[in-house]
Order: structure tokens, then sequence, then C-alpha cells
């Protein structure tokens, strides 16, 4: 039971749990794209985060997209090394679910992957998606390069009035450098594809986000 209680809010360093030295075990091979599911990346690729929510639906957003190499679903945000899957839903880690999307980006740019997480989730629902409540749950950027930073911010500030107009409060995604991607358990990897009934509550918010080309259905 304690292990499902969820923290109303993001824990400090000293009070996150401590985690575990050793990364959790994911099985070699992507089970849509076949490729690896962890580097060395090929050369020329670069690394995109994204937290939007449950990370099964999000992760299948991002592998039907001409151009990405590979995704993997996993924590990043927080405090816990090496956390699972149970530790991040109390909320003390510090955590949230995110998805790793590698990318060639000669083929897709990372506007247009921007575009797909703004316009397939809520991004103004603070710690939460829908009926998903907890810190785990919160929209969040994770940048790996100072470009991607840039690039982000500005996204979010082209989506703000888009938001506004449509009633929406205000942008609430967490937007920052990414410190470390822990990969979640096997059973996570590529889960919608495992399971086709599987649950996912993530889907087009029927709002336009102005950059970027690219879109693709749940």
């Amino acid at each position: 039971m304690f292990l499902r209680r969820k923290a109303p809010d993001l824990p400090t360093a000293e009070a996150a749990l401590p985690g575990r030295a050793t990364p959790l075990s994911v099985p070699p091979v992507h089970a849509v794209l076949g490729t690896p599911q962890q580097g060395p990346w090929p050369a020329g690729t670069e690394i995109a985060i994204f937290g939007m929510g449950c990370f099964w639906g999000a992760e299948r957003m991002f592998w039907k997209l001409p151009g990405v190499y590979s995704t993997t679903v996993g924590y990043a945000g927080g405090f816990t090394a090496n956390p699972t899957y149970e530790e991040t839903c109390t909320g003390m880690t510090g955590h949230t679910e995110a998805v790793q999307v590698i990318y060639d980006p000669a083929v897709v740019s990372y506007e247009s992957l921007l575009k797909v997480f703004w316009e397939n989730h809520d991004p103004t629902q603070g710690n939460r998606q829908g009926n998903d409540i907890g810190t785990q749950y919160r929209s969040a950027i994770f940048t790996t390069t100072p470009a991607q930073a840039t690039a982000a911010l500005a996204s979010r500030d082209a989506f703000s009035p888009v938001v506004k107009a449509q009633g929406y409060s205000e942008i609430t995604t967490e937007i920052a450098p990414l410190t470390q991607f822990y990969y979640a358990e096997g059973y996570h990897q590529q889960y919608l594809e495992k399971n086709p009934g599987g649950y996912c509550n993530i889907g087009p918010n029927g709002m336009s986000c102005p950059v970027g080309v690219a879109k693709t259905g749940a």
C-alpha cells in the first residue's frame, strides 16, 4: 500500500527514495522498429526526452514517425537512481514518466517532435494527465542540447496563445536540461504493441501547434 501512495509535491534530493546502482533490464531490440534499445547510437542521431502522462501511449506516438531510430520509456527529472515503476508511483523519486526518442534530424526535425508532443496531451494540468494524478504524470521536456532548449522554449511560447484561445489555463510543462534518463522495466517497453488493448489516455487535444510539420494519430 505504501508504494502506491502518491506524494502531492516533488521531494527534495534528501527526501527522495535511494534507488539502486544497477540499471533495470530491458530487451535489447525494439519490438516494433527492430533497432537497439540502448546506445551507443548511430552517428548523426540525437536524443529527445518527453514526459506527457502515461508513457505507454507517448512512446507509440513517436515510434510511428519517419526518422525515429528507436524509442524507450523510463523515468526522468527526479533524483532516485534506477527507480522501479512502483517507486516512481509513490511520487518520492521526483521523476516523471518519460519517453526517450532517438531520431535522425536530417529526416525529422526536433521541432516536428515538439509538435507531436504539444498536440497530443494537455500541457496545462500540472501534476496530472486526465485521471492519472501525481507528479510522475507531469508534462515535461528534458533537453539534451542548447539548440533543443531554445526550440522547446520557442515552441511553448508559440503554443501558449493557441492554448489560451481554446479556454485552457497556463502551460505548466517543465522545460529543463536532462540530468539522467533511467530505463523502465522491460515489460513497459513498447507496451501497447505487445498489449493492443492496453490503457492509453494519450491522443490529439484538438489544438495545432505552429511549429514543425509532423503529426501522428493515437
